[in-house]
């Protein structure tokens, strides 16, 4: 006798997901150890950057309760993870290789702060531009979004990037990278992100 069991109903990830992932956003002080969106440290080596943007519905509305993870590469293109294993990177005790920032609940408007990551060698070999991994979580997406954000000056090295190659059409491909500017002295990297529609950002399988 075959017995058929009944699919465990689902929900999506907010809005109770600050208070689990990221407390702080939701004015909660109870984890010992704050994993936000500061990355670097002052002893982190390489050139401080921020990365900062918008995450936009079908409509073209903000999303105002985003949860974003970074996940990067340190200065010399080494991931802080014992799986890294490149040769003749050094890891940076000083920077963490991770982070998590929520939108801002009134203008959608999310931040990191963060260092350049350096080139890293990804499969065979082939070398991978300057990129910072991203997942977005909120209410409305059942299932984490997974995508990348490269830069803009970057072009000899996002040109033969293994991963932006992937993408068929040129115009898809620069729906991933973050366009740079000076601000009080900082270069800020604007990445708005697109769910759906015409301009809707490239987002990768797990």
């Amino acid at each position: 006798m075959t017995t058929i069991l009944r699919e465990t109903a689902s929900q999506t990830a907010g809005p109770y997901v600050h208070i689990g992932l990221a407390p702080k956003a939701a004015g909660f002080d109870i984890f010992a150890n704050d994993f936000g969106p500061t990355l670097a440290t002052p002893a982190t080596q390489g050139e401080r950057i921020a990365i900062e943007g918008v995450v936009f519905d079908g409509s073209g509305t903000p999303v105002r309760d985003v949860l974003i993870e970074a996940w990067q590469a340190n200065a010399q293109g080494r991931y802080a993870h014992p799986a890294d294993r490149q040769a003749g990177k050094a890891l940076d005790p000083a920077f963490r290789g991770w982070g998590r920032a929520c939108s801002d609940f009134e203008t959608g408007l999310w931040r990191f702060e963060t260092i350049k990551p350096g080139t890293v060698a990804g499969r065979g070999g082939a070398a991978m531009a300057p990129h910072v991994n991203l997942w977005i979580v909120a209410r409305g997406i059942n299932i984490g979004l997974h995508t990348r954000l490269y830069f803009d000056d970057e072009p000899a090295a996002n040109a033969v990037d293994p991963v932006l190659n992937l993408i068929e059409w040129a115009v898809r491909r620069e729906t991933l990278v973050a366009r740079r500017a000076l601000r009080d002295g900082v270069p800020v990297y604007r990445f708005d992100i697109r769910l759906q529609g015409e301009d809707e950002t490239v987002f990768f399988d797990a």
